[in-house]
């Protein structure tokens, strides 16, 4: 390249800085800025009720949008694979400071980046490969990361499933006594992906010293409702927690282990890092420590409580209406419908319930004789609603929808999206950009 090529493509290049570091968005990419802006109309003028979301608050937003997004850090802190990780360090620390103070832990990890990978953790820090876990059934809600043979953790380790009680949907503690006398597994796994009622932590407790087994709770879908004294902290029970940091504890999107005895810290720590990842996602962190931080507040004690009161309300009103509700109601964020009854699978239903703008998801019911890409039931979660303040009448009126729709008496679907955009847009969000 000669001199003035290269000069001129240098001052290119200086020009471009200012716009590189001072565009937004919709100057810098337009298409993404009016994706971002669909996205946004569409999540404010839904009634949002899957399970597994909720809405984080702006101070969440803007967390996991700052300079942390540019940093790497592998290792733990004082104990990095880069340089220039003194800040990062001091963001992780408060980040498991609060959660070892939210949950009256000794220990936590910040570092996975999702529930599953959590769980993974878990299992390789405490398990040999091929070595025997038992956990709840997928067919009756349980989760793929807890041995489901179509997850890596049903592929390298041995695993058994316990199931539920026929006459009441709960599981059947007996069962799980049963089967692990036969088995003897290493450990034991309490948590589900669609099981809405509180576990009897204390049987499991009970159950795994029987048997020398350790016992991991996965929470993720009430970690919350444990943040907010609604239900038994499980910390208290088990040798490790695992949970997501968003859900109904609705901070930035990731996962969280927390543990007490001192002995599981180093395979533990070793299992997250350099065992299933590398660098932590900082910006995600400095998100879920700012989530922690507003989970400690007292607000948070109502909104955990609400949340509890919001999804009895709407299995109450769906039950009323004619729809069944698996477990004839929730001690939990969620409810599961069966829809076995009707003439209708659960995307059918999932699909009829979206064209009104109530969103779910289609959902396995116990034994479920329809394929998970149907299935037979719908999961509904009252978390992101709650959080944007949606009350008990108002839930009970989108219970009413939900089962008119689904049981075919709705008149006009036009008219009925009209009243669900109107009662969404009611409910506090972000302003639109």
């Amino acid at each position: 390249m000669s001199p003035d090529a290269s000069a001129q493509a240098g001052n290119a290049f200086d020009d471009s800085l200012g716009a590189y570091f001072g565009c937004d968005l919709a100057d810098a990419d337009g298409d993404v800025a009016a994706l971002v802006r669909a996205e946004g109309d569409r999540q404010s003028r839904n009634i949002e009720l899957i399970a597994s979301e909720n809405v984080v608050s702006r101070a969440v937003l803007e967390a996991q949008g700052s300079w942390f997004c540019n940093k790497t850090v592998e290792g733990y802190p004082g104990a990095r694979y880069h340089g220039g990780a003194e800040i990062a360090d001091s963001l992780e620390t408060l980040g498991e400071r609060r959660a070892c103070a939210l949950f009256g832990a000794q220990h936590a990890n910040l570092q996975p980046h999702s529930g599953s990978q959590a769980n993974l953790a878990v299992f390789s820090a405490l398990l040999k490969p091929f070595e025997s876990v038992l956990g709840l059934d997928l067919k009756c809600g349980g989760h793929l990361s807890h041995g489901s043979r179509a997850n890596i953790s049903g592929k390298v380790y041995r695993t058994q499933a316990y199931g539920l009680r026929p006459g009441d949907g709960r599981i059947d503690m007996d069962q799980v006594r049963d089967i692990a006398r036969e088995q003897r597994p290493k450990l034991i796994v309490a948590g589900g992906s669609s099981y809405p009622r509180e576990l009897d932590l204390a049987a499991f407790r009970e159950i795994a010293d029987e048997v020398d087994a350790r016992l991991l709770v996965d929470m993720a879908h009430f970690a919350g409702l444990v943040a907010g004294d609604v239900l038994a902290n499980p910390v208290e029970h088990a040798d490790v927690v695992t949970t997501t940091t968003y859900k109904s504890l609705r901070g930035a999107r990731g996962g969280m282990m927390l543990w007490n005895d001192d002995r599981l810290s180093r395979p533990l720590r070793a299992a997250v890092f350099p065992g299933v990842q590398g660098s932590p996602l900082l910006h995600m962190m400095a998100g879920k420590a700012v989530g922690l931080g507003e989970a400690m507040q007292p607000a948070f004690k109502i909104y955990a409580q609400r949340v509890r009161d919001n999804a009895r309300a709407l299995a109450d009103e769906m039950m009323t209406h004619g729809l069944t509700v698996v477990t004839d109601g929730t001690d939990t964020p969620l409810i599961l419908v069966d829809l076995t009854d009707l003439d209708i699978d659960g995307q059918t239903a999932c699909d009829r319930l979206a064209a009104i703008g109530i969103t779910c998801n289609k959902n396995l019911i116990p034994n479920d004789p329809r394929p998970p890409s149907t299935t037979s039931g719908l999961r509904f979660g009252v978390s992101a609603m709650t959080s944007r303040g949606i009350r008990e009448p108002d839930i009970r009126c989108v219970g009413t929808w939900i089962a008119d729709c689904l049981l075919g008496r709705t008149g006009d679907p036009s008219e009925v999206r009209q009243d669900v955009e109107l009662m969404a847009r009611n409910f506090g969000f972000y302003p639109m950009p």
